[in-house]
């Protein structure tokens, strides 16, 4: 009984970590007016606000990779976290706009920690089929966060005013911070890379398997990015979609991912699952809404409905991969597991940021510019799956 309380905790705090994660950068959005009007801002500075937090989470997330696989997962996290509260206390007391970027820049520094190392807790801990079930899971509560974080922080903003996300933002760090100490444990990590000839990141790029399987994770998961940050432009301003309408159109992509996760995270537990035929099945849904995809970006439609339908079988296309993948790529290399962490969410960062500005210099005011870029990616995503179910050392692999 005891231990099962553990266990329990132990995976509570991990959602703690993830529910903090996910509401990091979109909770605080809404107050975007009442920062402008109260430090009197222009457009270029309220935006500043997003970048220097995106910087600190860039220059922190190598740093923490490389430390967690030498000094274990507990202190790094706990160091990120103590960052993040610090950063997210300058926010609250603010008398001026440069003390908020700092503490901008101070959470970007700390969130980095529990955003790679979180999922290694239960990585450290439990066998590969009980990773995935629990990444199914995980999936489902970080987009049903992701998806309520705007609405939670319009509430906040209007009854708060633009501190009530930091103060928000302040305490679930605080809580998350304390269950770090007590709940999770000081685990003796796989293999000491320290002692093993290129244990650092250049044994992920020597590995051919493992950057196969990064190089899928982020081909498939990018798009979905791509999607969501040009359509603002696209059912907004140029399809006339009402800003309260609009909402609803995003919303049913986490939605429909969140759904989906969960019920695939339930298939895991059956005694029959068989990962492969999973992963052909995806690929197939895949192929399917890339042939979807391109018939919608050869029309040029302008119904924003027909355009989001065509885009969710996608969604549903990134459920099993995502599950199956990412827990398999970490446990690959015991010995980087964090290092992999790091490697794959910098690179999605990069990889996004470098897609989204892609997309919106060729933007033309229509889907098809934005389908052009989706289809690029969609083609990589289906090459690379293909190859991962063809990889016997991949689909024969076994914990080691």
């Amino acid at each position: 009984m005891k231990q099962f309380f553990a266990k329990g905790m132990v995976l509570i705090t991990v959602i703690f970590m993830d529910l903090l994660t996910g509401m990091e950068f979109d909770l605080f959005v809404p107050s975007f007016p009442q920062l402008q009007n109260h430090f009197n801002l222009s457009p270029f500075w309220v935006e500043a606000s997003l970048s220097v937090n995106f910087m600190g989470y860039c220059l922190s997330l190598f740093l923490v990779g490389g430390l967690a696989d030498r000094h274990g997962r507990k202190p790094i996290i706990l160091l990120g976290l103590i960052s993040f509260i610090i950063g997210s206390f300058l926010c609250v007391f603010s008398f001026f706009y440069e003390l908020l970027l700092l503490g901008r820049f101070l959470q970007g520094i700390g969130i980095a920690a529990p955003a790679i190392l979180s999922f290694l807790i239960i990585a450290d801990a439990y066998s590969l089929k009980e990773q995935q079930f629990l990444m199914a899971m995980l999936n489902g509560l970080i987009n049903i966060a992701v998806a309520i974080s705007p609405v939670l922080g319009s509430y906040l903003t209007l009854y708060f005013h633009w501190q009530g996300n930091f103060i928000a933002l302040l305490l679930l760090g605080l809580i998350t911070l304390m269950m770090t100490i007590f709940f999770i444990p000081f685990r003796a990590l796989p293999l000491n890379d320290a002692m093993l000839p290129g244990g650092g990141y250049m044994s992920i790029v020597k590995s051919k398997p493992l950057m196969l399987l990064i190089i899928n994770i982020l081909f498939i998961s990018v798009p979905y990015w791509i999607f969501v940050g040009m359509s603002p432009l696209l059912y907004i301003r140029d399809l006339s979609v009402s800003l309260a309408h609009f909402g609803y159109y995003q919303g049913i992509l986490a939605f429909v991912f969140a759904i989906g996760s969960v019920f695939f995270g339930l298939a895991i537990k059956e005694a029959n699952f068989n990962q492969k035929k999973m992963l052909v099945f995806s690929l197939k849904i895949l192929i399917i809404s890339l042939i979807i995809i391109v018939w919608v970006t050869l029309l040029d439609s302008v119904n924003a409905l027909i355009i989001t339908l065509a885009f969710l079988p996608f969604i549903i296309s990134q459920i099993i991969p995502s599950v199956i993948l990412y827990p398999l790529s970490l446990n690959f290399l015991l010995h980087v597991k964090a290092r992999v962490s790091a490697v794959i969410q910098g690179a999605r960062l990069i990889l996004t940021a470098l897609a989204l500005q892609i997309a919106g210099y060729f933007y033309q005011k229509s889907f098809k510019s934005i389908g052009v870029v989706l289809i690029c990616f969609m083609v990589i995503a289906v090459i690379t799956l293909f190859f991962i179910i063809k990889n016997r050392e991949l689909m024969e692999w076994e914990e080691k």
